[in-house]
């Protein structure tokens, strides 16, 4: 079963942008998405927010989130997210069996 995890980074100043932006030309997204289990790793930029960006973040399952969770790139983009300052809101989406 596949999960969606939308986070919402918020910042000041642009920042939020500027660390999505670093997130890319880094090359972090094309690691992250190229990983066994990642079905979609993209951002966003909400209309009525300047100082936050989307990233909806979807998986195969929670063994591949998890297998994620414990990689080398986490650390990298929590650098980077403390390099920004910026806050985060999490939400989970879980598809329901029909």
């Amino acid at each position: 079963m596949s999960l969606t995890i939308n986070i919402y980074y918020t910042g000041k100043n642009g920042s939020a942008r500027k660390f999505a932006n670093e997130m890319i030309s880094s090359g972090l997204v094309d690691k992250i998405r190229n990983e066994e289990g990642n079905l979609k790793y993209e951002y966003f930029l909400p209309l009525d927010d300047e100082e936050t960006v989307l990233l909806i973040d979807c998986w195969e399952n929670e063994e591949a989130l998890d297998r994620h969770h414990k990689t080398e790139m986490m650390r990298d983009i929590a650098k980077l997210r403390d390099k920004y300052g910026l806050h985060m809101r999490v939400e989970q989406y879980i598809p329901k069996n029909k």
